[in-house]
């Protein structure tokens, strides 16, 4: 199934011709297995005796612990381990494990999932903070806050408060420590030459309707940062629009008794990760490739 006709030449104005045709090549490739151990419940040992007992295939990643590369496997491999249906696993996207190791939330904070469901990295802050921290997760959507509701469980992240709620419509009473928000995108970093409705999907109408919804989130979060907290803001988009043009016209936007900065984000042993350039230095993005989506993180301190 061939990608968008108008994606391309977008792509190209963007990044070049060459780091477009390496995009659109990542479409095609068919992205391996991956998952992290749920440290609430499990620990990374306990996750490789799981998998060697399967007889399943597992590599390391330098830098993160607790996620594991599975290139032979399915995913229905894993539905079949008893640890999965326990919970002391989660499956979950290489990409999408970045923003809470950016977050870095500690225990003690106030921390707000603004686009939780369907809770991958609401567990993995819960996970990453030893159940210490206060997290508040919002989802509007009734199917996906259920589900979001369903994973919250089953991994025992008992320190998570679900708002069945818009999180633009948050009072701005609210104040958290630190904030993830995952902006619903039109998900360029993720497309499938596989899938036979990518084309009708992905249109200029769904990035500018995303567009709209990440500025207005955006906003939002600034307002509910404490002085001295951190924003990470993240797409599964590869599209400068859905990422760094949000960013720096939301802080422009930003009141004019506030200050925020961008800052650098710092992974160690990270070398590997397929790194598209980036029009804000010190943010980061992700090409799309066969272990990796498309994928957008920045991080942004309240300096006052």
């Amino acid at each position: 199934m061939p990608i968008p006709a108008f994606l391309e030449p977008l792509l190209a104005r963007q990044y070049g011709a060459n780091i477009a045709s390496a995009i659109i090549e990542g479409y095609s490739a068919r992205r391996a297995v991956t998952l992290r151990a749920n440290t609430l419940l499990s620990d990374r040992s306990a996750v490789v005796a799981a998998l060697d007992e399967a007889g399943i295939e597992w590599e390391p990643l330098t830098w993160y612990g607790d996620a594991f590369v599975l290139p032979r496997a399915r995913e229905r491999d894993v539905w079949d381990l008893p640890a999965y249906g326990e919970g002391r696993l989660y499956l979950q996207s290489l990409s999408s494990m970045i923003p809470p190791l950016v977050l870095a939330a500690r225990a003690g904070e106030d921390i707000c999932d603004m686009c939780a469901a369907p809770g991958g990295k609401t567990t993995q802050i819960a996970a990453l903070t030893g159940t210490g921290a206060r997290i508040t997760a919002c989802e509007l959507h009734a199917p996906r806050a259920d589900k979001l509701e369903f994973n919250l469980n089953r991994q025992k992240a008992r320190n998570v408060t679900v708002m069945r709620t818009d999180a633009r419509q948050m009072d701005d009473f609210f104040s958290f420590d630190r904030i993830l928000l995952d902006a619903p995108c039109s998900g360029s970093g993720t497309l499938s030459t596989a899938d036979p409705r990518a084309e009708d999907r992905f249109t200029p109408h769904l990035i500018e309707k995303s567009r709209k919804s990440q500025r207005a989130l955006f906003d939002k979060a600034l307002k509910l940062l404490k002085p001295g907290g951190t924003l990470v803001y993240s797409t599964c988009s590869v599209l400068r629009e859905e990422n760094e043009a949000i960013v720096e016209a939301g802080l422009q936007r930003a009141p004019r008794d506030r200050a925020f900065a961008v800052k650098p984000i710092e992974l160690p042993e990270s070398g590997d990760m397929p790194r598209l350039p980036v029009g804000i230095e010190g943010a980061l993005c992700l090409a799309p490739t066969d272990r990796y989506e498309g994928f957008f993180v920045a991080k942004i301190v309240r300096t006052h």
